[in-house]
C-alpha cells in the first residue's frame, strides 16, 4: 500500500508539473487573462492579464490518475464526480468572463442554481447508495461516536457542500493561497483515511501532489491563476472526501480559513447595508483586509496555511 501512495503521488506531481509549460501558453493565446479590481490592493493591479483557468494543470493530473485507481477503489468515483461537477460550474463562469469577455460571468442566481443542482444530485445519490442513514462523526467526543441524520442529511449535506465550495472560491485571491491551504487539508484527509478508506487516502495523495505541481506556477509571483474552475472543484473535492470519511461536522474546523473567508464577505455586505456605506473590514474577503493592513501576499499564505495545519492537527487528536 505504501508503494501505491508513492507511485500515485509521483505520477500526479509529474503530470501537473509537465502540464504547466503546455497550458500556460495556450491560455495566453486565447487571451484568458485575469482582470483585477481597481478598488482592491494596488499591488494586484499588475496581475491584470495573468492567465486564469490554470486549474486544468492540476485537474487533468488529478482526474487522469484518480480514474486509473478508481478501478481498484470504487469509492474514488464519488470524489471524482463531485470534483468534476463543480469544476464544470466554475469553468462555465470562467469561460464567460475571460473568453467571451462578459465581466460578470454567470449571474449569482445562475451560479447558485448550478451549485444547488450539483450538490443536490450528489446528496440524493449518496442517500440511497449508503443505506439512507447519513451517519456523521460527532466532533471531539472520541471513541468514533456517530449520529445518524437520516433523510434530513440530504439538505444538511447540500448546505455543507455549498458552504465548503463557496468558502474555497473566496479563498482564491492571493498567489498560492487556495492551493496551499487545500494541500494542507489533503494531508489531513490522507492521515485520517489511512484507517478508514484506502480509496480516499489514495485520492488525497493524488490531489496533494497535483497541487504541489500547480504551486510551481502559482506561488508569488504567479504565472497562472486557477480561476473558479479550480477553486470550486477543490471545494467539491474536500466536501466529497470528508463525506466518505463521515467528517462533515469537522469541516468548519479543518476548513476554517474557507469559512472565515466567506463569512467575512457576508459580514461586509450586511454591515455596508446596515450602516449605509461603512465597511467592517478594509476589504473582503478577509485576506485582502490583511493585505491592506500591510501584510505581504507570502505572509498571508504562510499564516493561513499554518492556521489550517494547526487546526487539522488538533482534530487528529480526537478522531
Amino acid at each position: 500500500m505504501k508503494n501505491t501512495f508513492i507511485i500515485a503521488g509521483l505520477i500526479s506531481f509529474a503530470i501537473s508539473t509537465l502540464l504547466g509549460p503546455a497550458i500556460i501558453p495556450l491560455l495566453k493565446r486565447i487571451k484568458a487573462g485575469q482582470t483585477e479590481r481597481e478598488d482592491g490592493p494596488q499591488s494586484h493591479l499588475k496581475k491584470t492579464g495573468t492567465p486564469t483557468m490554470g486549474a486544468f494543470i492540476f485537474l487533468i493530473a488529478f482526474l487522469a490518475v484518480s480514474l486509473y485507481f478508481a478501478g481498484i477503489y470504487p469509492e474514488i468515483m464519488e470524489v471524482i464526480l463531485l470534483t468534476a461537477g463543480f469544476a464544470i460550474v466554475g469553468f462555465c463562469d470562467d469561460y464567460i468572463k475571460v473568453v467571451l469577455k462578459r465581466s460578470e460571468g454567470l449571474t449569482p442566481l445562475q451560479k447558485m442554481g448550478l451549485q444547488i443542482l450539483v450538490a443536490g444530485a450528489y446528496a440524493v445519490w449518496c442517500y440511497f447508495k449508503h443505506g439512507k442513514s447519513f451517519e456523521v462523526l460527532i466532533p471531539f467526543v472520541g471513541n468514533g461516536r456517530m449520529v445518524s441524520l437520516g433523510i434530513i442529511g440530504i439538505p444538511i449535506l447540500m448546505f455543507i457542500i455549498i458552504g465548503t465550495v463557496n468558502g474555497s472560491n473566496f479563498t482564491d485571491g492571493v498567489d498560492g493561497l487556495e492551493a496551499s491551504v487545500t494541500a494542507a487539508i489533503c494531508a489531513f484527509l490522507f492521515i485520517v483515511a489511512l484507517s478508514k478508506s484506502e480509496g480516499v487516502s489514495v485520492v488525497s495523495v493524488i490531489m496533494f501532489a497535483a497541487l504541489l505541481g500547480f504551486l510551481l506556477y502559482n506561488v508569488n509571483k504567479a504565472r497562472v491563476f486557477m480561476g473558479d474552475t479550480g477553486s470550486l472543484a477543490l471545494g467539491g473535492f474536500v466536501a466529497a472526501s470528508a463525506h466518505l470519511l463521515k467528517l462533515e461536522l469537522y469541516l468548519p474546523i479543518i476548513c476554517l480559513v474557507y469559512f472565515v473567508e466567506v463569512l467575512s464577505v457576508i459580514i461586509q455586505v450586511l454591515y455596508f447595508k446596515a450602516t449605509h456605506g461603512k465597511r467592517f473590514f478594509r476589504m473582503a474577503p478577509i485576506h485582502h483586509h490583511f493585505e491592506l493592513g500591510g501584510w505581504s501576499e507570502t505572509k498571508v499564505v504562510g499564516v493561513f496555511t499554518i492556521v489550517t495545519v494547526v487546526l487539522t492537527a488538533i482534530c487528529l487528536l480526537f478522531i
